[in-house]
């Protein structure tokens, strides 16, 4: 069930369960970093990241220089590309997924301006929400005015709605699953009949050189 990947590349597979995740990971030159997230069909999703560069004279990571990007890309559980776009040292990206399944993040540095840390390293902070972890509840309670109450039941229902789709998306995942396993039940099956069907041709083939090994022999 693994997506392929650049070998330079390092996979984290990341639970759909964990709607909101933040960590970082250090990048070399010419490394690139991919992560799977599996996400429900019809569901937002928003990165947020910043880098930070090393610097051999402190001896810690620093702010990056605003010359410094980022190459986010994302594609879908078909490998089809739902986002390719060039960010700076700090970026912000959404996608809505279409299809569910395994989704690919992967994240690379610009490749034109290497000489910013030649031989050095790039710490990127990145934080990944999903579903109603995406919505800024503050600014749709001052957009819509909204009071605390109304605000708490439209987190409800959004909630709700999340945990229909993860809901849905298991269902398609045991589907999936219980297809391949019949399909992998009723090959074992064939193969079964197949090597029974081998077995008995082989042992009358056998029968009966035997049978004319002793008449050649007027053994019989």
């Amino acid at each position: 069930m693994m997506l392929p990947v650049p070998a330079a590349g390092v996979v984290f597979i990341l639970a759909w369960i964990y709607p909101s995740y933040a960590l970082y990971f250090h990048i070399g030159e010419t490394e690139k970093k991919c992560f799977i997230e599996e996400i429900p069909d019809e569901t937002m999703v928003i990165g947020k990241y910043r880098t930070q560069l090393w610097d051999k004279q402190t001896g810690s990571f620093l702010p990056s220089t605003p010359g410094l990007g980022m190459h986010v890309e994302i594609k879908d559980p078909d490998t089809k590309i739902i986002l390719s776009r060039q960010y700076g040292s700090d970026g912000r990206f959404t996608f809505t997924s279409h299809t569910p399944g395994e989704h690919q993040i992967c994240l690379h540095s610009n490749s034109t301006k290497m000489a910013l840390f030649a031989g050095g390293k790039l710490r990127v902070h990145l934080d990944i929400q999903v579903g109603e972890h995406t919505n800024n509840y503050p600014e749709i309670a001052a957009k819509d005015k909204l009071t605390e109450l109304q605000l708490r039941v439209r987190q409800l229902l959004d909630q709700v709605e999340q945990i229909q789709k993860e809901q849905n998306y298991q269902r398609y995942r045991e589907e999936r699953f219980r297809m391949t396993s019949e399909s992998t039940n009723q090959r074992v099956l064939w193969w079964s009949i197949a090597q029974t069907l081998i077995l008995i041709v082989t042992g009358i083939w056998q029968m009966k050189h035997l049978k004319s090994f002793f008449e050649a022999k007027k053994l019989v």
